[in-house]
């Protein structure tokens, strides 16, 4: 199959942590078939990162929320791919989150959160 290009430059900024180019990428070809929860959860997964990285932890929380209700009904492997282990990391984001709805920017940038780089087989 051949993949959107937006698609895989998603995938490239996601491995190299560019969260809000990732929300940009994809919500351009989302905007053409909102009905396309795939598409949806992958966009809620970046902008949950994003607002992680920012210490909205209360957005975080909602968006990783979205991302693993929408993402769950395309596993095990949809467009190339493995949604089971992408819903395993969000997992793992949730559960390394304060208990809080916001810390300070410098505090969020110096936790450790889990990290994630997205392969997709091009070869389906």
């Amino acid at each position: 199959m051949q993949y959107p290009v937006q698609y895989l430059q998603f995938i490239e900024k996601f491995n190299e942590g560019e969260y809000y180019e990732c929300h940009d990428l994809l919500e351009d070809i989302w905007m053409e078939d909102k009905s396309d929860k795939f598409l949806q959860g992958l966009l809620q997964l970046s902008v949950g990162l994003y607002h992680l990285e920012y210490g909205n932890l209360k957005g975080a929380r909602w968006m990783f929320g979205n991302a693993r209700k929408y993402l769950s009904r395309y596993g095990p492997v949809h467009w190339g791919l493995d949604v089971e282990e992408v819903l395993r990391y969000i997992e793992k984001c949730e559960a390394v989150l304060p208990d809080q709805d916001a810390i300070p920017y410098a505090e969020a940038k110096a936790m450790t959160f889990p990290s994630m780089r997205l392969y997709v087989d091009t070869s389906c």
